[in-house]
């Protein structure tokens, strides 16, 4: 059997930035031992499959080591293959999803995901997230991640968490986020727990980050940067119980998986 598979620098409009995700068209769900394989073998933090069913398609995604609810990036990506290689055409792109029903719209260069919104609530953190990352935050909450609150950009992106305790603590991936110098505020995020030490850009993140920002700086529309070392631009837009999320894309590979 062989599947169709197309790489797609998401968050970014330069090559070799932004996350990289892995995205599979499917006429129909094999078993989920296959496609979990094939996100091993991929070796990207996101891998997504997805199925048309009428108008709409099912989509679902995998880590090297595990299925998530909800990702960004990838359904980012997805769109953009959807938009601009298998002739989707200019209506909106509309998934269901574990996560519900989610939406993508095309603006010329720019992607825009319609996701739920994920508020974090203060929290008392376990024994021993504090201490991975060398460094006390100014808050700290959690929704279906930890959310950690530093006070300035340069503490983001000099952090150097030690990622064999995080992977012993539970509570979802670690958030980290800071106010920014040329945008509205940063993060960085590390899941050590789904098999990714650090994700380049997280989409689902910023369901989180989004309310937080919008309650602490009085408004709803943001720049946001991911700071890792391949980095990427996001811009954000609480509206209610949804965050719209915009990004672009680029295509770095197009080829066939044999199975």
């Amino acid at each position: 059997m062989t599947l169709p598979i197309y790489q797609v620098d998401a968050f970014t409009d330069e090559l070799f930035r932004g996350n990289p995700a892995a995205v599979c068209p499917l006429d129909s769900w094999p078993e989920d031992a296959l496609l979990q394989r094939i996100a091993a073998e991929n070796n990207l933090s996101e891998t997504a499959f997805f199925v048309r069913e009428g108008a709409s398609y099912n989509i679902r995604w995998f880590t090297p080591t595990t299925e998530v609810e909800l990702c960004g990036h990838a359904t980012l990506a997805t769109a953009w293959v959807l938009f601009h290689c298998l002739g989707h055409g200019d209506t909106p792109v509309r998934f269901h999803s574990d996560s519900g029903p989610l939406q993508v719209t095309q603006d010329g260069e720019w992607l825009t995901m319609d996701l739920p919104a994920t508020p974090a609530s203060p929290c008392s953190p376990p024994e021993g997230l504090l201490e991975s990352f060398h460094l006390d935050p100014i808050d700290a909450l959690h929704s279906a991640n930890y959310l950690l609150v530093f006070e300035n950009e340069d503490e983001i992106r000099t952090l150097t968490p030690d990622l064999a305790r995080l992977k012993t603590l539970t509570g979802g991936a670690f958030i980290v986020t800071a106010p920014g110098e040329d945008c509205d505020f940063v993060s960085r995020l590390f899941a050590p727990n789904y098999g990714i030490d650090e994700d380049p850009v997280t989409g689902s993140s910023h369901c989180t980050l989004a309310p937080y920002w919008a309650e602490r700086l009085g408004k709803q529309d943001f720049v946001a940067r991911q700071i890792s070392k391949r980095g990427g631009t996001l811009r954000c837009k609480l509206a209610g119980e949804r965050v719209m999320i915009s990004g672009q894309a680029v295509l770095y590979l197009e080829g066939r998986i044999h199975v």
